[in-house]
């Protein structure tokens, strides 16, 4: 069930469009489980949307551009979304960097500051978790928790390894 309660409303399947291309083991491997996470569990219905979900939801990257088809559990086609990725540039790029950092702490540094890396990395991940969410509004309805596991994706997209 989702946040809103309504079983319907949700996502049953995510597929990444060959635009998105293959990478190494390890990124694809991160793609995998953010899919997984998503599916899991998550909130998710397009605007003025008179059917009924679950829906599913398949990925492509044009350009500077995040392409969400939707379409119904049956394959019917409910709407296709294009969203610019320029205002989750400076996000997705700070958050990288902040990873790096997160990464290379794990090994050398101490337990605070670990804690304080991630700290600021979650804030990131919630900065561009509601960056999302904006760019959703009136779009795609979903809560918190999907935005932040949508952004997850999206990072996870372009992360080349």
């Amino acid at each position: 069930m989702t946040a809103t309660g309504d079983t319907d409303a949700r996502l049953i399947d995510v597929e990444l469009d060959e635009t998105i291309g293959r990478s190494t083991p390890d990124v694809e491997h991160e793609r995998a489980v953010a899919i997984f996470d998503l599916i899991e569990e998550n909130s998710f219905r397009p605007v003025n949307d008179d059917g009924a979900g679950p829906y599913r939801l398949k990925i492509s990257l044009i350009e500077s551009r995040l392409i969400f088809a939707i379409s119904r559990e049956n394959g019917d086609d409910v709407v296709t979304h294009i969203l610019s990725l320029t205002p989750l540039r400076k996000v997705v790029k700070d958050y990288f960097l902040i990873c790096e950092s997160y990464y290379d702490a794990i090994r050398s540094s101490s337990p605070s500051k670990i804690e304080a890396i991630d700290m600021g990395r979650r804030g990131l991940h919630n900065e561009g978790s509601q960056a999302l969410m904006d760019r959703l509004n009136g779009k795609i309805e979903v809560d918190f928790d999907t935005a932040r596991r949508l952004f997850t994706l999206v990072c996870v997209l372009h992360w080349r390894g």
